[in-house]
């Protein structure tokens, strides 16, 4: 019964996995409510607890936060017409994940993405990314999400942060133990406090991905407040968010692999701790063996134009 029950966990169907283990459906359910704690009179059945993962084919844990990712990714790509069990079916070609088509259902209800519901029109339209030519400060920043994983607690903690093309700063970041629209609309409006732009015309551009937080009315709504111009790279071209997702790279290559966290705190403060050496002490290949901050504050001071960032 236990094989059973790391199977049917995974995502694999109960039904098949009860047929090929030779198991009564009525064992196993009997013994899953046995295995449940008892709840509160008049609440009734809880449910299999929600996990917040699933499993690929090798066996690694993905978070429903990259699921949802993947999943906007294809309603709008070349897969905007499939309905949930279809994208059950390409999560499995594309990524080899490990899914039922309920749980795919319940997250695309989640982003409100069922094929009934996409036919609504948008509020805010949407604003592909152009080819640009970038000659100094603030004015193109990149955001995106980066995942991280607790094994002391077996949950995932997100790293969302804003960077400039032109000088690679970190201008701020959210790190939470989840991540929506509106943290992406706090930390934006921060990094225009940071780099004093508030009382000012001037104004970056900011490209994303298609991101559930990027596309929600928080973040938009957002943009149109702060008169910020909010564009959106096409499905599967994450070559054109190239900057932060470089930062990425660093990010899981001299933190995230370097630690297994225990605690959520001592993923907290590894990474800010980590985001602190980035900006003022990392030699930034790019830069000329510079840390981000200081050639900001060269570039700001001698008011120069070392070189040209073209995308």
């Amino acid at each position: 019964m236990e094989i059973a029950c790391n199977w049917i966990n995974r995502g694999y169907s109960a039904t098949v996995v009860l047929r090929i283990l030779e198991i009564a459906e009525s064992s196993y359910y009997y013994h899953q409510k046995e295995s449940i704690a008892p709840v509160q009179k008049g609440i009734g059945h809880c449910g299999r607890p929600i996990k917040g993962y699933s499993f690929d084919t090798s066996c690694k844990k993905i978070s429903d936060e990259q699921i949802k990712d993947w999943l906007m990714e294809m309603i709008l790509g070349e897969e905007d017409n499939y309905g949930y069990r279809k994208l059950t079916k390409a999560l499995w070609r594309q990524h080899q994940l490990v899914i039922n088509k309920k749980k795919t259902y319940r997250l695309c209800k989640e982003l409100g993405i069922l094929k009934k519901q996409r036919q609504r029109k948008l509020h805010h339209p949407r604003r592909l990314a152009r080819n640009r030519t970038v000659t100094g400060p603030n004015q193109l920043w990149e955001t995106d999400i980066k995942y991280g994983y607790i094994a002391g607690e077996d949950r995932f903690f997100y790293f969302m942060g804003v960077i400039d093309v032109y000088d690679r700063e970190i201008i701020d970041y959210h790190l939470g133990l989840n991540c929506e629209g509106k943290h992406a609309a706090h930390i934006l409006e921060r990094a225009l406090w940071r780099r004093k732009l508030t009382a000012t015309t001037t104004r970056p551009v900011v490209r994303t991905d298609n991101g559930p937080q990027f596309i929600s009315h928080a973040f938009e709504d957002a943009c149109i407040a702060l008169q910020i111009e909010h564009e959106r790279i096409p499905p599967k071209t994450p070559n054109l968010n190239a900057h932060i997702e470089s930062f990425h790279s660093i990010l899981e290559r001299d933190c995230y692999s370097r630690h297994e966290f225990v605690s959520y705190s001592e993923a907290y403060e590894t990474v800010a701790q980590f985001i602190d050496f980035y900006n003022h002490r990392f030699l930034h290949g790019s830069l000329g063996d510079i840390p981000p901050s200081e050639f900001h504050n060269m570039v700001l001071q001698t008011n120069g134009q070392p070189f040209v960032v073209t995308l």
